[in-house]
């Protein structure tokens, strides 16, 4: 039996939570647009060709922002051409994946789908093939009321109201060799300066995220950032961070140990921020975006034999199981842990494309090993992220040392008087107890235990047979302020407490 300690004070907080740090994302890649949310003739599609089925299931996840269209297909795309009458839109080769992009599906669509999913949109602009001016022109299209000639466009086209798009990547990993029209640091910086200087012109009240470094691995991360900032320091207000994960050595305790490589990826540019900032004598703070995260490398194989300029072929669908969905639940943790400086932050991708909701074209829609933890965290992990003392035994992996077998943060609602404390067990043999003391709050009761377990770490769900799906679990009572409480081998824990308000 492992041992853990956890404890709480009222009033020791790490910070609030921004509800768009359980966001997503939903890039023209795969079936995640067409097949995934649109798919018009299919018996679950409402009158514009959205899947409700697919909806229902969005909304069960609690997602509040999404983010569009891309992702490595915005560098080349021309958002004119996913608005207006669907006769008049061109098909295009998408140089980003190797298919055809049919346009049938664009801004004009994807607002009235986020509206429908009760999600904001996170809108990315082009400044791979484009620039500054065409990120003005589509800001003028989403967010002016009319009288010019782009708001006049989208009126004409049946959009009387505008978009009111708050949220706005300028281009997406600019520093990707893979990237089209990929930049230098400096390069970057000076386009993205001008392009957030034009479209805060047409609307002031925006908030706009720059492109960090592509990864923590690559060789310029740190110096680009600071170069970045350099130039965009003023204009922004967020900077990106992505970063996937995956076990292709099939080493199970070092895959779960990938979460403390994403806490020094935050701690490390949280740290080049506040340089920056020092450096320029600015004493704005700039947070973080990490607008992609997730575990991908299943599909990485069956993806090189997709046929180039096909449309919307099944590319990166991954088929997530049981350790992946742990992994998920220590990210989700890990990103809470920084509640204070992470105030956005997108599971890539929504549906299909390495997603936590598979479709059939035609068919049935299901959840994934995955869905669970993001959808418990973004459930019950809204309030203040509570600092805490912890304890545990631990282990070292191929990669990593002193990796705690035990991992938890606590979050309390004040308005529910509720504290959750979410909690995983990296030990793949052994249960732990995990004693817990709230110090000054009050008398604490033990409301429910909801657990993801499963003996086989490979297991995955489908649309017939779903091995990997929470279950309820006993409760302790707890003694004043303290209680212990066992959790199982290799599981994800959502334990939720009664406290004084």
């Amino acid at each position: 039996m492992k041992k853990a300690k956890l404890a709480f004070v009222r009033g020791n907080n790490i910070g609030e939570v921004d509800k768009r740090l359980f966001g997503s994302f939903i890039e023209h890649l795969g079936r995640a647009v067409y097949g995934g949310i649109y798919e018009p003739g299919h018996p679950m599609a409402d009158e514009l060709g959205f899947r409700k089925d697919v909806l229902e299931l969005i909304k069960e996840l609690g997602v509040p922002v999404v983010r569009y269209p891309g992702g490595n297909f915005v560098s080349g795309y021309h958002w004119e051409d996913g608005t207006g009458p669907k006769e008049n839109r061109p098909r295009r080769t998408d140089l980003a994946w190797g298919t055809i992009e049919t346009n049938q599906f664009g801004i004009d669509e994807f607002q009235e789908w986020a509206k429908r999913a009760d999600a904001q949109v996170m809108m990315a602009v082009n400044l791979g093939t484009r620039g500054p001016e065409d990120a003005k022109n589509l800001i003028e299209y989403t967010n002016l009321k009319g009288g010019t000639y782009y708001s006049d466009m989208r009126v004409k086209n049946g959009f009387k109201d505008p978009f009111d798009i708050k949220l706005w990547c300028l281009g997406n990993e600019m520093d990707g060799p893979w990237q089209i029209c990929s930049k230098t640091a400096y390069e970057y910086g000076r386009v993205a300066h001008e392009t957030a200087k034009l479209m805060k012109w047409v609307d002031p009240s925006i908030e706009l995220v720059a492109c960090g470094s592509s990864g923590a691995n690559m060789p310029q991360f740190g110096r680009w950032e600071s170069t970045v900032l350099e130039h965009t320091y003023d204009d922004v207000d967020y900077i990106s961070l992505h970063t996937y994960y995956g076990n292709p050595q099939n080493d199970t305790p070092d895959f779960l140990a990938c979460s403390l490589d994403m806490d020094y990826f935050i701690r490390s540019v949280i740290s080049t921020c506040d340089y920056t900032g020092a450096i320029l004598k600015n004493k704005k703070k700039i947070n973080l975006s990490f607008d992609e995260w997730n575990v991908w490398f299943h599909s990485k194989e069956a993806d090189t034999k997709i046929e180039k300029w096909s449309i919307a072929p099944p590319q990166l669908e991954d088929i997530y199981n049981f350790e992946d969905a742990l992994l998920v639940g220590l990210m989700l943790i890990t990103l809470l842990k920084h509640a204070d400086r992470v105030k956005i932050a997108c599971l890539a991708q929504l549906v299909n494309v390495i997603a936590p909701i598979m479709t059939e074209n035609g068919g049935r829609a299901w959840a994934q090993t995955i869905f669970y933890p993001f959808m418990h965290a973004s459930k019950f992990g809204r309030g203040t992220v509570l600092f805490s003392t912890q304890e545990s035994e631990k282990y070292s992996s191929k990669n990593f040392d002193d990796v705690p077998y035990v991992d938890s943060v606590g979050v309390y609602n004040e308005e529910n008087g509720e504290v959750t404390v979410f909690s995983v067990n990296r030990s793949l043999d052994e249960n732990a107890v995990i004693d817990m003391d709230f110090y000054n709050f009050g008398k604490v009761e033990f409301i429910e235990h909801i657990a993801l377990e499963c003996d086989d770490v490979k297991a995955i769900n489908t649309a017939d047979c779903a091995k990997v799906m929470p279950v309820k679990k006993a409760v302790t009572k707890a003694d004043g302020g303290k209680v212990s409480v066992e959790i199982a081998a290799k599981s994800w824990n959502v334990m939720r407490f009664k406290v004084e308000k």
